[in-house]
C-alpha cells in the first residue's frame, strides 16, 4: 500500500470513528484520544488531518452532508415537474436515512445541536440548494405553498428522521407501503390546495 492510500485509509478511519462516537456518546463525550483509539491511529495522527476537534467534526459534517446530497439528488433533473422532482428527492432522502443510518444519525445530531460552527452549517446548506430551488419553482408556479423553506423542510423532510429513529429503536418497522404513505403525507403537507 502506497503512502497516499495509507493516509487516505487513516483519515477514513478517523471519520468513521468520529461518526460512531458522536452518535453513541455525543460531541462532548467523544474526546480526540477515544477517536484516535477507535480509528486505531496515534492521537497525534489526527492533527495531520484536522486542526482540532471542532475542525474534525465540522469537516466530517460537511463531507457527510455532501454524500447525503449526492444521494438525495441522484437521478433528479430540473426538467422534472415540481411534484415528480420532489418525489424523487424525498424518496432518495428516505432511502439514505433508512439505509445509511450511522451517517443520517450523525447529520441529525449535528443539525439539531450547536455542535457545528456557523461556517460549517452554511457550507452544509449549500448542498441542499437543488431542493431549495425546486421549492422556489413550486412556489412561483403555485404548486407549493408560499411559506418559508424552514416550514417546508419541517413538515415534509424532517419527519423522515423521526421514522428512522423509531425504526432504529425497533418501535416501528417501515415497509414499502409505509414509505409510500409517508411520501403522500409529506407531499400533501406542502402542496398548494388550489
Amino acid at each position: 500500500m502506497d503512502k497516499v492510500s495509507k493516509s487516505k485509509k487513516k483519515r477514513e478511519a478517523l471519520v468513521k470513528a468520529t461518526i460512531k462516537l458522536v452518535n453513541n456518546n455525543g460531541f462532548h463525550a467523544a474526546p480526540m484520544s477515544r477517536i484516535a483509539k477507535m480509528a486505531e491511529v496515534s492521537p497525534g495522527t489526527i492533527y495531520l488531518y484536522f486542526e482540532n476537534k471542532q475542525d474534525l467534526v465540522d469537516q466530517v459534517y460537511v463531507e457527510v452532508k455532501a454524500a447525503f446530497s449526492e444521494y438525495a439528488f441522484k437521478d433528479y433533473s430540473e426538467e422534472m415537474s415540481v411534484e415528480k422532482g420532489f418525489e424523487k428527492i424525498w424518496k432518495n432522502i428516505a432511502d439514505f436515512k433508512l439505509n445509511k443510518v450511522e451517517e443520517a444519525m450523525f447529520l441529525s445530531q449535528c443539525d439539531n445541536s450547536p455542535i457545528i460552527d456557523e461556517k460549517g452549517r452554511q457550507e452544509g446548506l449549500k448542498h441542499l440548494q437543488p431542493l431549495l430551488d425546486l421549492w422556489d419553482r413550486g412556489i412561483k408556479n403555485g404548486s407549493i405553498k408560499a411559506v418559508s423553506p424552514y416550514l417546508l423542510y419541517a413538515f415534509s423532510i424532517y419527519p423522515i428522521a423521526f421514522l428512522m429513529n423509531m425504526q432504529e429503536r425497533n418501535i416501528y418497522e417501515l415497509s414499502q407501503q409505509h414509505i409510500e404513505e409517508a411520501y403522500e403525507m409529506a407531499w400533501n403537507s406542502i402542496k398548494n390546495q388550489k
